[in-house]
């Protein structure tokens, strides 16, 4: 059984229909006792990541999650759910994220041709032979939705880059915890073939 995170964030339908697309039962919830019994968690979403941060809390969500990572239950995160597991987001000065990952969720920049938010397909380089990516080819476009990013404190944890205005750390793996600024359960083919390579570790 897949675990689904819920906190009420957007997006989460997309992610069931991929998950149960790719034959796997998943269970949306909050219930601490329901996630940590789960054999994957995935903590999808899109929205600011203060108001998650919150929610998080409220909920009591922080505990489950840090438990679980360190109980090693693969743990995938997806757009604010990547964001989320770092320590803290140039969107909401003062909020501490998760923690679980070193590193700093930082604004795009401006630049010449490329609007903010970042909104479409894009390439991924890939580094550091990450498990999702096994089966994908280089240069396999995804898609991203975001206006923040990742910069990564530690460059070995991170397997895949993508460009837009600067380089933005687009995946990352740490034993167990997994994490895509990029969305699969939007990206074709692709996106699928990388969420089959985490349900299936």
């Amino acid at each position: 059984m897949i675990a689904l995170i819920d906190y009420d964030a957007g997006n989460i339908k997309s992610v069931e229909k991929a998950v149960e697309k790719l034959g796997y039962r998943q269970i949306l919830t909050k219930d601490a006792e329901t996630i940590l019994n789960c054999d994957k968690i995935i903590l999808p979403g899109v929205g600011a990541f203060g108001d998650a941060m919150k929610r998080l809390r409220d909920q009591e969500l922080v505990s489950v999650i840090k438990k679980a990572v360190k109980e090693k239950i693969p743990f995938l995160g997806i757009c604010l759910g990547l964001q989320l597991l770092f320590e803290d987001s140039e969107e909401s000065a003062g909020v501490e994220g998760i923690g679980i990952l070193k590193g700093h969720i930082r604004r795009i920049p401006a630049g010449e041709y490329r609007k903010i938010p970042h909104m479409g397909w894009n390439s991924l380089t890939l580094r550091n032979n990450g498990r999702l990516f096994r089966g994908i080819d280089e240069n396999a476009f995804v898609y991203f939705v975001h206006s923040y990013y990742l910069d990564a404190d530690d460059k070995t944890i991170v397997k895949a880059v993508t460009d837009y205005n600067t380089e933005i750390d687009a995946s990352v793996e740490q034993e167990n915890v997994f994490a895509c600024q990029f969305h699969p359960e939007k990206s074709g083919a692709v996106g699928l073939r990388i969420l089959k390579n985490f349900l299936e570790l």
